[in-house]
């Protein structure tokens, strides 16, 4: 059977598995009756990556089926600091699953979406997740966290996502919420007129906001970042998934 590697983000851990893509969407997702359900977002990760702080190697030796020839499900390599000593180029599609277990690919862009007028809201994913309003592009944002020298506050790699934030964006004070689904919304809205306003580029919503996401609300994608290089993951338009990806849409969704 072939083994495959993939690199959760929550939690944050990197894993060998006789499951391909959708069959640990759905494990990890829905699992048994011994794990809480619960969405799930993973990168699949080259099968010939290896590095001398993951003991890949021993993780695969115990990769085998169990004695009724049922696959393994999941072997733990690592849980720890996972994102900062992974290279990029090894990780292929990310992965986003829905709490019912049906999940979609995202390919990853050479194309990062550039500087937009407006403010941003970004759900830092791992391996912190802080919920932060920001007058930064999504690349200035990754500059400013991961690769800034004058920053007092950084980390060696970064996975976020850019959400949106309508007609806040334009106008904290008054701009109409919709149909967003975020929490606390006078906060959010206090928030956002700070950076507007002040000589600040980033304010934290949440400090210790859960980063499950709706994911409706992301804006354009997913981001991974390092020391050295940026990865870019657009999100499918919301026409679009409901068009060809109907199920996993209305799974999405409920």
């Amino acid at each position: 059977m072939t083994i495959h590697f993939y690199f959760s983000l929550v939690p944050e851990a990197l894993i060998a598995s006789m499951l391909d893509p959708e069959e640990f969407g759905f494990y990890y997702a829905v699992g048994t009756s011994r794990k809480t359900r619960g969405q799930a977002m993973f990168f699949e990760v080259d099968p010939a990556y290896r590095n001398p702080y993951f003991r890949i190697d021993e993780a695969l030796a115990r990769c085998i089926p169990d004695e009724d020839g049922t696959p393994k499900t999941s072997v733990y390599i690592s849980i720890y600091r996972v994102l900062e000593h992974i290279d990029l180029n090894a990780l292929m599609s990310l992965y986003l699953t829905t709490q019912d277990g049906r999940t979609l690919e995202l390919q990853p862009s050479p194309e990062i979406p550039n500087h937009e007028k407006g403010l941003h809201l970004y759900q830092e994913i791992a391996p912190v997740s802080p919920l932060v309003v920001s007058v930064l592009s999504p690349v200035e944002f990754y500059e400013l966290i991961v690769r800034d020298p004058s920053s007092l506050v950084t980390v060696p790699a970064i996975t976020f996502a850019e959400l949106d934030l309508g007609e806040l964006a334009d106008d904290p004070e008054m701009g109409l919420m919709d149909n967003l689904p975020y929490s606390n919304s006078d906060h959010l809205r206090e928030c956002l007129s700070q950076v507007k306003t002040k000589y600040i580029s980033t304010k934290m919503v949440d400090r210790a906001y859960v980063p499950k996401l709706q994911y409706r609300t992301v804006k354009n994608g997913f981001f991974v970042g390092n020391s050295s290089q940026l990865k870019y993951y657009p999100m499918p338009s919301q026409t679009e998934l409901r068009s060809e990806n109907y199920r996993w849409f209305r799974s999405a969704n409920m």
